[in-house]
């Protein structure tokens, strides 16, 4: 048996997304921005699409600009929010994804742009008196801090710390890559001003994801060419990943409750299992906790000899899991998330399990199996 828990990294792509994928593939191959009848069919394919992605977050659907993915939509968020915005400083945190970080770093070197790191608490929470006190240096601001962070779990409140810039006037951009499709937004009364979407993390295909702007905020964009969704992103529409991605959004939404309730499940049975098995084990950030994101749980193991090879030996196992991000997978210096919230410990392997809908108890039970035959 192979099992896949690398779901925070990407997951398969949903049999009926597939399916409403293939035809506009073989049919509907036009150019959306075309005048004739097989462009036209393209691009009404692409603002229904629209539609019901604004549909789902409760906002009007031309707040919704279609990208290539999260980490795209960072940087158009960002960048955009210097060059076109004033923004001449940048809150984030060290824990927050690559695109995001190195986004903020390129832009402080680049135009200058002040970069203030928002402190977490020991459990991985931002420090919202610190944030405040950041807030309260004035200057056009953005504020960018992830819903949910994608190694460990720990979800952040949008309403405080959205408030928070609301009061202070300064903007809000949330990376909700790993919570999109896992947990319901209404953009209607969230207080945000752009959030991030990839369509591969919640079973849609890669290559797609998008961009949320809030009503009334405008931005020319970083991708210059032709005057594709509003000028902000030029270049042809993917038309069938658009379908795809929002096919993906309808799965999701109409079945939210009883996706959770499965998935929360898997969590609890693999958290149960580790704890009654292995002595001394230990759960990152509180990534355990029915508080957290039910989705990922990065767990600290005991020292061990085979501790430093224990993603290696676990993919001989059958079982697919990681010990960071994917988008620094190459990395030699271990996770950096783990490294800004204090949790690396480099005597003990610390793993992330990540679970979607299609995952089984037995898939749970062999990996438990597994794991036990690693750090036996």
């Amino acid at each position: 048996m192979n099992v896949y828990l690398d779901n925070a990294a990407t997951t398969s792509v949903a049999p009926e997304v597939v399916k409403a994928m293939v035809p506009v593939l073989q049919e509907s191959f036009g150019n959306p921005s075309s005048s004739h009848m097989v462009g036209r069919k393209s691009r009404v394919l692409i603002e229904q699409s629209r539609r019901r992605v604004a549909s789902h977050l409760n906002c009007h659907p031309s707040c919704i600009y279609f990208t290539s993915g999260g980490t795209e939509a960072d940087n158009l968020a960002l960048r955009s929010a210097v060059r076109d915005l004033g923004c001449t400083r940048i809150i984030t945190s060290e824990a927050e994804h690559s695109a995001v970080i190195k986004t903020a770093q390129s832009l402080e070197r680049s135009e200058g742009t002040a970069l203030d790191l928002a402190r977490h608490l020991s459990d991985g929470k931002v420090d919202l008196d610190h944030l405040k006190s950041l807030l309260s240096k004035g200057g056009k601001t953005i504020v960018s801090l992830m819903h949910a962070n994608n190694e460990v779990a720990v979800i952040q409140d949008l309403n405080v710390i959205g408030s928070m810039c609301r009061e202070a006037g300064a903007l809000f951009h949330t990376d909700t890559v790993q919570t999109m499709c896992h947990y319901a937004f209404d953009l209607q009364d969230l207080p945000v001003d752009f959030i991030t979407c990839s369509a591969h993390k919640f079973h849609g295909p890669k290559g797609v994801g998008f961009l949320y702007i809030r009503k009334g905020v405008h931005l020319k964009g970083q991708i210059e060419g032709g005057s594709q969704e509003r000028s902000v992103r030029g270049g042809t529409e993917s038309t069938h990943n658009i379908v795809g991605l929002a096919k993906a959004m309808d799965l999701a939404y109409a079945d939210l409750a009883t996706h959770e309730a499965h998935i929360r499940a898997l969590k609890s049975q693999m958290v149960q299992g580790l704890t009654a098995t292995i002595p001394g084990v230990r759960f990152n950030a509180n990534s355990d906790s029915p508080e957290e994101l039910y989705t990922v749980l990065n767990v600290s193991f005991p020292p061990h000899a085979k501790s430093g090879m224990a993603l290696f030996l676990l993919d001989l196992e059958g079982i697919a899991c990681s010990s960071g991000s994917a988008c620094s997978s190459g990395a030699t210096l271990g996770s950096h998330v783990l490294r800004a919230l204090e949790f690396h410990d480099p005597e003990r392997a610390s793993l992330r399990f990540s679970f979607s809908r299609y995952n089984t108890a037995e898939e749970v039970d062999f990996a438990l199996a597994a794991i036990r035959r690693v750090f036996s």
